[in-house]
Parts: C-alpha cells; sequence; structure tokens
C-alpha cells in the first residue's frame, strides 16, 4: 500500500473523484501544508492557517499506478490556476501534491513536467514531501457521498465525478473483461 496527497480546490470533489478508481482502497479529507496544529474548518477556509484542503489516497500500486492517479487529479481541477478553482478563492485551494517519498516526490515532478504541454499556461502544482496530515471533521468525510442532491454537491462535485467516470470507463471495461 502506498499514500499520496492531493490538493485540487475543494476536497469534497477529489474525494468523490478518487474514489471512483480501482486500486484506491481509501480516501481521506483533511488538511496539511501548514502551519497551525489540530487545524479546523473554520480556521483552514479564513485561508490564514497555511493549510490546503487536500484527500490523501491510500493505493495498491500493483493495481493502479501514479501516473493514473495524475491523470485522475489533472482532470479534476485546473493545475494551472494559482490558489483558486472555479468559485473557490484562496491559499487552501491551491493546486499541490504531498508525497510520502523522495522517489515519489521526483516521479510527481517528472509526470506534471510530461504533462505541460497539453496546458496553454504554466503548471503551478505545488510538489513537496508530506508533513502532518490533520483528518477533516466527520462530517466532511464522504460528503458527495453522503449529500448528493445538496446544491455544491449537483454544480460543482458531479461534473468533476462524471469526468473521472468517463475517464476510467475504457480502464474500468478492460478490467471487467479479463
Amino acid at each position: 500500500m502506498e499514500s499520496i496527497v492531493f490538493g485540487a480546490g475543494c476536497f469534497w470533489c477529489v474525494e468523490a473523484a478518487f474514489r471512483l478508481v480501482v486500486g484506491v482502497n481509501s480516501v481521506t479529507v483533511g488538511y496539511t501544508g501548514g502551519a497551525v496544529t489540530n487545524p479546523t474548518y473554520a480556521a483552514v477556509c479564513t485561508g490564514t492557517t497555511g493549510h490546503a484542503e487536500v484527500a490523501k489516497v491510500d493505493y495498491d500500486p500493483a493495481i493502479t499506478s501514479l501516473p493514473q492517479l495524475v491523470e485522475v487529479f489533472l482532470a479534476v481541477h485546473d493545475p494551472t490556476s494559482r490558489n483558486k478553482q472555479g468559485a473557490d478563492v484562496g491559499t487552501q485551494y491551491r493546486s499541490a501534491v504531498f508525497c510520502t517519498s523522495e522517489k515519489q516526490r521526483k516521479d510527481m515532478v517528472a509526470l506534471l513536467t510530461k504533462a505541460q504541454p497539453e496546458y496553454r499556461r504554466t503548471i503551478v502544482t505545488e510538489v513537496s514531501l508530506l508533513g502532518d496530515f490533520y483528518a477533516a471533521e466527520d462530517y466532511h468525510q464522504r460528503y458527495f457521498e453522503k449529500n448528493p442532491a445538496a446544491g455544491y454537491c449537483q454544480a460543482v462535485v458531479a461534473p468533476k465525478v462524471n469526468t473521472v467516470r468517463k475517464l476510467l470507463k475504457p480502464r474500468h471495461d478492460a478490467k471487467t473483461t479479463e
């Protein structure tokens, strides 16, 4: 089992998208990259703690690969937008990847460099080693799954989930026919 932490705007979107990936065993939304111990959602939303809203993805590298996870990461947000994803604005919504090893960090930098030609603007995704990770409050875990009819979920999360479903469909279909 390996772990990697993705920040791509609102963590509800990121969590819902990665839960669709075969080989992902768990996804936990939380906060990392800041200076406050045990931050709360309210504190992180002020933009003053330095934390990003993130999703910690625990996956089996024998089933899914880092390049496949990066493909999903890039599909659910704009990696060229600094501190803003859609209407969500602030450092807590930055594009970021927090790696669990130096090898993973180097691989991530290489994958983003490889993806750069697909974008007109420069990818601004922050790539660093993971420091302290704090799980978000319970009501944030599996938020989309528990609240699919909520306005934000319908307007913002569902379209991203549908994009990832389409992206993964050929891969999932291949796995079921083998």
